[in-house]
């Protein structure tokens, strides 16, 4: 019983995270150092990977994000960087570029990014609450959604497996 109390406490914790919206994304550009911490301490608190340098070279490298000016990272980049860090773990990198071009061809990238925000933290006000989502009016909408569950059932997911994670034996071997 101890255990579902902890996983409770867990749940209460994951409903109080707020992920930031356009607006509260810096409006200065960032180095390097600067990106992986404010992505990092945005999304670490769902227990996300951390983003790495080496991620963000790579991602550049592949055109998954745009290059930086000068070195330096702007409100876009750290946006599509934050979508990422949730989604990376669900799903290609290749999938997620793509996600985000589709959704942000039919709204402005700050728009489409908000929206997904709203979605994303409702999902997580929510978790365990049984509550009915709104539903989703658009292909888009049903996207961010679907996306946005993905994230908040796989944070879940892999609570759940370490707070019931006991030692396994390992099987011995029949000469």
């Amino acid at each position: 019983m101890a255990e579902f109390d902890q996983y409770n406490r867990w749940e209460v914790q994951i409903r109080q995270v707020q992920l930031p919206h356009w607006s509260e994304l810096p409006k200065f550009d960032l180095y390097m150092d600067q990106v992986v911490a404010f992505v990092n301490d945005a999304i670490g608190q769902l227990g996300v990977e951390p983003i790495t340098p080496a991620m963000i070279n790579n991602y550049v490298k592949h055109q998954v994000i745009i290059a930086p000016v000068k070195k330096k990272y702007q409100t876009m980049q750290l946006a599509d960087l934050l979508l990422i860090g949730l989604l990376k773990p669900l799903f290609s990198t290749e999938t997620i570029r793509h996600g985000i071009d589709q959704v942000t061809a039919g709204d402005f990238p700050k728009q489409a990014y908000d929206n997904f925000i709203d979605v994303l933290n409702s999902a997580l006000k929510n978790l365990g609450q049984g509550q009915p989502e709104t539903p989703a009016k658009t292909l888009n909408e049903k996207l961010m959604q679907v996306a946005a569950d993905t994230i908040v059932n796989r944070i879940q997911s892999e609570q759940l497996l370490r707070m019931i994670e006991k030692p396994i034996k390992p099987i011995k071997k029949v000469k």
